[in-house]
């Protein structure tokens, strides 16, 4: 029995060499932080709040789901939602409702999520019937055109939340309401905030990160005097940097665009960092999940959208989604986190926060103080 013992000990050892290499690496790896004493620095670790979550479903009876491939359609539509929101807090709060993107989950911006709920948000992330990575025959990215009554259903069915229902005192703020959206769910947003018949007029601002948007024009955005700000990565494989971000300032008036110098697609989703900190891009494993998914169409088609009097340009040719591969080699995952982190939060803050001093703060963070601390950042206004 003695070689037994042996061979426990040895792997025992074993176990501990590798642990030990393990976190060495991970370590050694991990991204760096803005110096002490930075703005960003500050703004990063600053929650004035601890932060509760809880899981909530909401059943829109109204409208059904469409039949998905071979999957019978169903008479309503089913959210499951999580919500962030910060402990111990009364009163009306801002209320972001955040959209994920094709093949993704309403956890997919946890990271965010939380830092706006610790700032004193109430943040709720649906899983959507039919473009979740969970969808019953495979997410189907047309149901995008659906999405946005979805998002006005939420925002109706929060604050009509009843107190006793709500497990957090405080209250969403009608006055108070803002997007955020990823991928297809930046490409909600959009819709949810501009489109003349299918926007939301409650919505004051708008975070779209690597949302499609080539067919739309300045007719489109001027449907609304919401605030607008679109973050976008230039290592995007699946939504083109040239044709999407760069164009926005010339197309969306009164709006604001952060540029993520090397910003991948997958780099902006919590799991990228660090599931996929040691890949010179991870777009390459994004691209062929969702290339998989929608059934030979490897474009956005605007159409969907409307016409030329709705402010949608449907023969503008939409750029091919992972049409040039291999992507290019991206910026740490980590690093792009935080700065999408500390631009949704100082964005938001300075349309919501109720102090005026804060409001300016925070603009100056997201157009001053954060180009500065990340040089991989760069920020342009039109407001």
């Amino acid at each position: 029995m003695r070689w037994l013992k042996i061979i426990g000990i040895g792997l025992v050892a074993l176990l501990v060499v590798l642990a030990t290499a393990g976190g060495a690496v991970f370590v050694l790896t991990s991204p760096e932080r803005p110096a002490e004493g930075t703005a960003s620095r500050t703004w990063l670790d600053d929650r004035e709040y601890l932060v509760g979550q809880t899981d909530v479903i909401f059943v829109d009876e109204s409208r059904p789901t469409n039949a998905n491939r071979d999957v019978p359609g169903k008479p309503e539509r089913t959210f499951p939602l999580t919500v962030w929101y910060p402990r111990d807090v009364e009163g009306r709060l801002p209320l972001i409702v955040h959209s994920h993107g094709i093949l993704s989950s309403r956890s997919e911006l946890e990271y965010a999520a939380a830092h706006l709920a610790g700032l004193g948000y109430i943040v709720a992330a649906p899983d959507y019937p039919l473009t979740s990575g969970s969808t019953e025959g495979g997410a189907n990215a047309l149901d995008v055109v659906n999405q946005p009554a979805d998002i006005s259903f939420l925002i109706d069915s929060l604050l009509a939340w009843p107190d006793d229902d709500r497990p957090f005192a405080a209250e969403p703020d009608p006055e108070r309401i803002g997007l955020s959206g990823y991928s297809l769910g930046g490409l909600t947003s959009y819709l949810t905030t501009y489109h003349p018949r299918w926007r939301d007029p409650r919505v004051r601002a708008t975070a779209a990160i690597a949302g499609p948007s080539t067919g739309f024009t300045t007719q489109f955005f001027s449907n609304s005097d919401a605030q607008l700000l679109s973050i976008a990565g230039t290592a995007d494989a699946l939504i083109e940097y040239a044709s999407n971000g760069a164009t926005m300032l010339e197309r969306a008036p009164d709006s604001s665009l952060l540029v993520i110098d090397g910003g991948s697609h997958l780099g902006f989703a919590g799991i990228s960092d660090p599931a996929f900190r040691l890949m010179d891009n991870p777009d390459g494993i994004a691209c062929n999940a969702v290339l998989d998914v929608l059934d030979d169409q490897s474009n956005v088609d605007y159409g969907l959208f409307g016409e030329m009097n709705d402010g949608v340009n449907t023969e503008l040719a939409s750029p091919e989604i992972c049409g040039d591969m291999p992507p290019p080699e991206a910026i740490h995952p980590g690093r792009q986190i935080m700065i999408t982190q500390i631009a949704l939060s100082s964005f938001f803050e300075s349309v919501f926060a109720e102090d005026p001093m804060r409001r300016q703060q925070a603009w100056e963070h997201l157009s001053v103080h954060l180009p500065a601390d990340f040089a991989e950042s760069s920020f342009e206004t039109n407001r």
